[in-house]
């Protein structure tokens, strides 16, 4: 593999996602052992052309000899196109590149809420911008994921929820993004949308798991049993996820006996319907 000399990638050190794929360009030769820096430890006078908040913001490359910055997904495709050619013929072409500039601008902006990080007054001095264009999209996505994996889900628990309507799963999820939404912006406006954007994570990520227990109950035959059994440990799960990341927002409890209690609420007007 091709490695790209003389050039230094600009991470994000409290972003895990940024040092592990990063680290992994390190690791494979796709960049030289010195070309990543995290941008916390980065002198600017060293690049003096560096847009400092769109670094944070789009991954920064940085040509040492020349001075050259690109940003964002054009960073990862010259690494990339450097180390397979095919690659960059590939991003070459116009369709490609502008689906790969959205994913990474979804990703990118939504890092924050997928793995959160803690901001104290000692944090750097730049932050991630918000842009609220992709905070709805995030919002969305894990909407329709977390409720289409739900709703197949349901389906095997009939001998203690009762099947519903195709939107049914849709509804409760929707509802959920709507009372918490209520909550979080009467006690504490100012982390709203970085709140919503975890809480989805957090039941995007019990979806998941649930997912798996879907793949694995065809190959075992489980029984409506265990796929009930395997729900409260998930949810448990989730409500530690929700705890710990409420901790990070600088919030009580409040947000987390909500997130409960409407739970309970749904699971009372299920349970009353069979």
């Amino acid at each position: 593999m091709k490695t790209l000399h003389n050039h230094v990638i600009l991470y994000d050190a409290e972003c895990p996602m940024c040092n592990l794929y990063t680290g992994a360009f390190v690791r494979s030769g796709m960049l030289g052992a010195d070309g990543r820096e995290s941008y916390q430890q980065f002198t600017g006078a060293a690049c003096p052309n560096l847009d400092w908040q769109r670094a944070v913001n789009e991954i920064a490359l940085i040509n040492r000899a020349t001075g050259e910055v690109s940003y964002g997904i054009e960073s990862l495709l010259k690494v990339c196109a450097n180390a397979s050619p095919a690659l960059g013929f590939l991003f070459r072409w116009k369709p490609m590149l502008w689906l790969a500039r959205k994913a990474y601008a979804f990703i990118s902006y939504n890092r924050r809420v997928i793995v959160p990080a803690p901001v104290s007054v000692d944090s750097f001095g730049f932050q991630p911008t918000f842009k609220i264009q992709y905070r709805l999209a995030w919002l969305l996505f894990t909407w329709a994921l977390t409720a289409y994996i739900l709703t197949a889900y349901t389906k095997l628990l009939n001998g203690y929820i009762p099947s519903g309507e195709a939107w049914r799963e849709y509804l409760i999820c929707g509802g959920q993004i709507l009372f918490q939404g209520a909550v979080i912006f009467a006690y504490r406006r100012r982390v709203a949308w970085d709140y919503l954007g975890n809480m989805m994570t957090v039941s995007l990520a019990g979806a998941l798991v649930l997912y798996a227990l879907l793949i694995i109950g065809v190959w075992l035959k489980l029984s409506f049993m265990t796929y009930g059994l395997c729900v409260m440990p998930v949810v448990f799960l989730m409500l530690l996820e929700h705890l710990r990341r409420c901790k990070l927002l600088g919030l009580g409890y409040l947000m987390s006996a909500s997130w409960v209690f409407y739970r309970l609420i749904v699971l009372a007007i299920l349970l009353k319907g069979i």
